[in-house]
C-alpha cells in the first residue's frame, strides 16, 4: 500500500507543471498570496523554518531568499531536482528527499514554523494521516506554529463535478448516506471542514484558526467569460485576507490551511 501511494503521487507530479501552479492562474496565485500572509503573520527573522511536501520550492526558495533559515522535504524526485536547481547559490536552504510519515532525520523541537502543505491531500489511512500530523508536531519546537494544509471536499464538487458528471463526484466522495469517503484512488481527497479540525483533538496542539486561501476561484475561473485584471485581482486579495476565517465561506474554498500552535506542556 505504501510503496502503492508513492508511485501514484510520483506519477502525477512528474507529469504535472508544478512549478508554475501558483503562477500562471489567478486561484493559484490567490492560494499563494493568502498562505504567505499567514506565514508571514506567525514568524520572525530567526524562525527556523521546515516544509515538509515543499513541491518545487515555491515556499521555501522564497522564504530562503527572504533571509530566513529553511530546511524543505520532498517526497517526488522530479520536485526536488528543480527546488534543488532554484536553490543551489542560497545558503540558508537545505533539502532532502522524504516522505511526511517519517521525519526522523529531525530531532524533537527543531523548528519554529513548520508548513505540511500538501502531503495530506494524499494520504487516505487514518494511521497515515495521524503518523504526518504527530511527525509534524514532535519537530517543532514548544509553543511553535504549525500550518497544515487540506482541501474541501465540497469544493472539490463544485471544482470537478458541475459538468455533467455530478454522479461521478458523489461517489468518488461519498457513501451512500452522505458521510466523506477518503481512499487512495481518489489521488486528492476531500474534507469537511469540522472532520478535518477533529484530526488534530487529542493532540499536543492549540488551535489557532482555519482559513481559506483560494476561495471559490478554482470553480469560476473555469468559465469562458472569466477575467480579473491585475489591478482587481490586487484589490480583491487584499479583501480576501478579510474574510479567509469566516466559517459560513470555509466549504466553498478549495484549499485551506489549518493553524495550530504546539503547546509548552507535553501531554501525560
Amino acid at each position: 500500500m505504501e510503496n502503492s501511494r508513492i508511485k501514484m503521487i510520483s506519477g502525477f507530479y512528474s507529469g504535472s507543471d508544478e512549478d508554475s501552479r501558483l503562477i500562471k492562474t489567478r486561484q493559484g496565485q490567490l492560494e499563494y498570496f493568502t498562505t504567505m500572509h499567514y506565514i508571514h503573520r506567525f514568524i520572525n527573522k530567526d524562525s527556523k523554518i521546515l516544509e515538509v511536501g515543499a513541491g518545487t520550492g515555491r515556499y521555501s526558495v522564497t522564504l530562503a531568499k527572504e533571509g530566513y533559515d529553511v530546511t524543505a522535504v520532498e517526497l517526488v524526485k522530479s520536485n526536488l531536482e528543480i527546488l534543488q536547481k532554484k536553490s543551489k547559490h542560497l545558503k540558508n536552504i537545505q533539502s532532502f528527499e522524504g516522505d511526511a510519515l517519517d521525519l526522523s532525520r529531525f530531532s524533537d523541537n527543531t523548528f519554529d514554523l513548520t508548513l505540511v502543505l500538501g502531503p495530506l491531500y494524499h494520504l487516505y489511512e487514518k494511521t497515515d494521516i495521524n503518523k504526518a500530523i504527530d511527525e509534524a508536531i514532535r519537530v517543532t519546537k514548544r509553543d511553535g506554529i504549525i500550518i497544515v494544509a487540506f482541501i474541501s471536499v465540497y469544493a472539490i464538487l463544485h471544482a470537478n463535478f458541475l459538468y455533467g458528471n455530478w454522479d461521478q463526484g458523489l461517489e468518488l466522495n461519498f457513501t451512500e448516506d452522505y458521510q466523506v469517503k477518503h481512499f487512495e484512488e481518489q489521488l486528492f481527497t476531500g474534507y469537511d471542514i469540522i472532520e478535518f479540525e477533529e484530526l488534530f483533538k487529542n493532540k499536543n496542539t492549540e488551535w489557532v484558526t482555519t482559513a481559506g486561501v483560494d476561495g471559490p476561484l478554482e470553480a469560476v475561473e473555469r468559465r469562458s467569460d472569466f477575467e480579473l485584471t491585475d489591478s482587481d485581482f490586487k484589490k480583491m486579495a487584499k479583501w480576501y485576507l478579510t474574510i479567509a476565517e469566516k466559517r459560513e465561506l470555509l466549504g466553498l474554498t478549495n484549499h485551506l490551511i489549518y493553524i495550530c500552535r504546539k503547546n509548552n506542556h507535553l501531554l501525560k
